[in-house]
């Protein structure tokens, strides 16, 4: 089989079953391109590294926490063999021989029915490419293609950065697109990508398979790696020569914890630099249609962090300061205590009447906007179930953007100041 080339096609997986077999970081990095094409995917493992853990809790898979069943393959499309015992992929591919389904290995391509092309999107265009299994020379035809697109030329691809050192890089709100030029290109000059949840997950599967992916996902309520322990790993990678990327979702220094990390390397002597992303607390409630500051009806916004009640001793906002403030706030990682929240700004002075928006799964698939005010929030969030992340906005911006819901409030948006 091997003196013969392989035959391309795509796939259109939407509502079809897709298995994966291994829950690792193999599994990682495919299983987000396969919800990305619609398909109905099914992890089957012992155990998950935290960010599969967090994609089952969020109701985008389906995970089987035991041993692969050669059943597992029944009524399947396609199937990922990603475990690193080479019995069990065997086993898996013979039962996938056994139904006609293509089976993808992970461990050893010549036993394979399908191989997993490195593959770059632009303006609608999906460029795939395969070189005989060498994964790193894909990777790299398939970055040159990519940039040509963008670039509407044809041109040679730059030479990759080996340069040893820390980059932190802001992924934007989630949408892969999102993500700047200079950001992408930091993913892929990379030697290690140490990664957390939020960052925007289908790019860790257009990684060249070199790549070494530290998996850093913070779960609520889960497993978490301590930001002292994300220290050690950059500043250790780094300084073994290797040029790391830490790759976190939005903007490094917005509640990101980002500086941490610039002080960690500084004080172990480690070269880095910063690529900052787009910022949630404004490009979330961008895409979403809701406007931070409107002429004549909001001249500041303040962004908060809601991961304190009001009241709590190591909260470092004064609520009844803000409570006082005109413009728009948003609050971040604020669901469980939005109620709380809530209550203090209308103690504090805030009309309990102000329109408030509840960007859920802001610039993803699954994103909505709940809308509400300061004093029905509490039962709003609960009758709509929204769980994070989100990001809520409070602030007469809201019925700017939907005067159909609060027309009284958005009817003073045709101020004349500013230009």
């Amino acid at each position: 089989m091997d003196d013969f080339p392989t035959y391309p096609s795509g796939l259109r997986l939407a509502g079809r079953r897709v298995v994966v077999v291994g829950g690792g970081h193999v599994a990682q990095r495919r299983v987000p391109q396969l919800i990305a094409a619609g398909a109905q995917v099914h992890v089957v493992a012992p155990e998950a590294t935290p960010a599969i853990e967090g994609l089952v809790g969020s109701g985008e898979l389906t995970w089987h926490q035991r041993g692969f069943e050669d059943g597992d393959l029944d009524d399947t499309w396609y199937c990922i063999a990603a475990t690193n015992l080479p019995t069990v992929n065997e086993r898996i591919s013979r039962a996938a021989e056994a139904r006609r389904v293509f089976c993808v290995r992970a461990d050893d391509a010549t036993h394979a029915t399908a191989w997993t092309p490195a593959t770059g999107r632009h303006d609608g265009v999906t460029v795939a490419v395969l070189s005989n299994r060498e994964p790193q020379r894909s990777a790299s035809i398939r970055d040159a293609v990519v940039e040509q697109l963008r670039e509407g030329v044809l041109s040679a691809r730059r030479g990759r950065d080996r340069t040893p050192g820390v980059v932190l890089v802001g992924g934007g709100p989630g949408e892969p697109e999102l993500i700047t030029v200079a950001g992408r290109k930091a993913l892929m000059d990379a030697d290690v990508v140490v990664a957390d949840r939020l960052a925007p997950r289908e790019l860790l599967g257009d990684l060249p398979a070199d790549v070494e992916l530290v998996d850093v996902a913070k779960l609520p309520r889960g497993r978490s790696a301590q930001q002292e322990e994300i220290n050690r790993v950059i500043v250790e990678r780094a300084l073994a020569g290797k040029r790391v990327v830490r790759f976190k979702g939005g903007d490094n220094f917005v509640f990101g914890r980002g500086y941490e990390e610039v002080l960690a390397c500084r004080e172990a002597g480690v070269p880095v630099t910063v690529i900052p992303g787009l910022t949630s607390p404004v490009s979330v409630p961008a895409v979403a249609g809701i406007p931070v500051t409107h002429r004549g009806v909001a001249h500041e916004f303040t962004v908060i962090s809601g991961h304190l009640p009001p009241g709590h001793p190591e909260s470092l906002t004064e609520w009844a300061a803000v409570a006082q403030l005109r413009g728009t706030l948003v609050l971040m990682m604020a669901v469980q205590n939005a109620p709380a929240i809530a209550d203090a700004l209308v103690a504090g002075g805030r009309d309990a009447g102000t329109p408030v928006g509840v960007v859920c799964d802001g610039t993803m698939p699954g994103e909505r906007t709940v809308l509400s005010t300061l004093g029905t929030l509490a039962g709003d969030l609960a009758a709509e179930r929204v769980k994070p992340p989100a990001i809520i906005l409070v602030g007469d911006v809201v019925a700017v953007a939907h005067p159909e819901r609060f027309g009284d409030r958005a009817a003073g948006s045709s101020g004349g100041d500013g230009a």
